[in-house]
């Protein structure tokens, strides 16, 4: 039976950065690799929750509320707009058949 080890990451730090990264994963008793992982996946979590999150003021949430249950008239460059997607669109599925 084979062990998926996972990818590996390289880089190149200096002395500085590695004994600065040393001395944190010593005093929460991981190894130097386990630490760098543990702290990159911490941060790309939080980058990916801050990036999918959208906040709303209280009154910019009524808003759209408002624009969705009544949304505004249609103008002639949404109708161009939309008319220019869905001949796009027709084309794409017509060349894909």
């Amino acid at each position: 039976m084979t062990v998926d080890t996972g990818k590996r990451i390289t880089t190149r730090v200096t002395a500085h950065v590695q004994g600065k990264l040393q001395a944190a994963a010593d005093l929460v008793g991981a190894t130097l690799n386990q630490f760098v992982v543990q702290a990159a996946l911490e941060k790309a979590e939080k980058v990916i929750e801050s990036e999918s999150t959208i906040s709303l003021t209280r009154r910019e949430s009524l808003r759209l509320l408002e624009m969705i249950e009544n949304p505004p008239p249609r103008n002639a460059k949404f109708l161009q707009a939309q008319a220019r997607y869905e001949k796009v669109k027709n084309d794409a599925s017509s060349t894909s058949q």
